[in-house]
């Protein structure tokens, strides 16, 4: 993806200045005397625009944003390809941004035909079979691929914990992380939304060339069917969620083969997709 040095420049050193802890202060109810100073994690609103037509807008924590927008942008399928994205431009106006992204010509009409096709259902809200299109969408089927070694998984809690620099500081955010096929943590993004931590990691892997089908992503987060969707768009091999996943994610992650853990507090990890061979009737 086309990125200038001086926007690249411009995003890490605003990056950098958003992630400043900045304490504010408080006192105990009852006991007004007792006061203290508090980090709290920062939200920015983000104004989101594809060739020059507004998409969205949405609540994001102010840290790796471009990851984000191409995480996202390939995640709610706007592009096909990490390839279909040309350039990122962010404009930060006080507590909000403004991203103008430029895409494909092949994917930009694919989206207008999409806005055309939901343009007749807004005076009701989204409804019938438009509606189901987007909350269960056709999805390719993945590539099988090997459940990771279970080894990599031990003590996986206390290192993502160690690895979320902001949620140390401020609390209140959630994680996307990505260990590789060694079992190191090579990536780890934070938002208040836990979808837009997914969105990120994915951004960050697509646009650092990382191999997605080896090692595996974790969610801090309820595995949703939504991460789902991200996940088998994005082409990711493994998801393991430190939260129980739903019956309906475990179905769509076996029909997609997404090979899908959760990792209990006190347990060993649970492998919900693949399913597990069918176990012999006791006589």
């Amino acid at each position: 993806m086309p990125r200038s040095a001086e926007m690249s420049a411009i995003s890490s050193h605003n990056d950098a200045a958003d992630q400043q802890p900045q304490g504010y202060a408080y006192a105990e109810l009852g006991s007004p005397e007792n006061q203290g100073s508090a980090v709290l994690a920062q939200e920015s609103a983000l104004a989101i625009s594809y060739n020059g037509i507004s998409h969205a807008v949405m609540m994001v924590s102010p840290t790796a944003v471009e990851d984000f927008i191409a995480g996202f942008s390939l995640s709610s399928a706007v592009v096909d390809s990490i390839d279909d994205i040309y350039d990122i431009r962010l404009h930060h106006l006080g507590p909000a941004i403004s991203a103008e992204v430029e895409i494909s010509s092949r994917a930009f009409w694919a989206m207008k035909q999409q806005r055309r096709q939901l343009a007749g259902t807004s005076g009701c809200g989204l409804c019938g079979v438009e509606a189901l299109d987007q909350a269960l969408p056709q999805l390719a089927t993945l590539e099988k691929v090997e459940l990771p070694d279970a080894a990599h998984l031990v003590d996986l809690r206390e290192r993502i914990a160690a690895a979320q620099d902001l949620a140390r500081r401020s609390g209140a955010l959630h994680a996307a992380l990505y260990v590789d096929a060694s079992g190191e943590i090579k990536a780890c993004r934070e938002d208040i939304g836990r979808h837009n931590a997914l969105d990120k990691l994915i951004g960050a892997l697509l646009r650092e060339k990382h191999d997605v089908r080896q090692g595996f992503a974790v969610v801090t987060s309820r595995c949703s069917l939504e991460l789902i969707h991200k996940a088998v768009r994005a082409g990711i091999g493994n998801l393991v969620s430190l939260s129980a996943p739903t019956a309906l994610t475990v179905q769509w992650a076996r029909r997609h083969n997404l090979n899908l853990i959760h990792l209990p507090h006190h347990s060993a990890p649970r492998v919900y997709s693949p399913a597990p061979p069918a176990r012999e009737e006791q006589p």
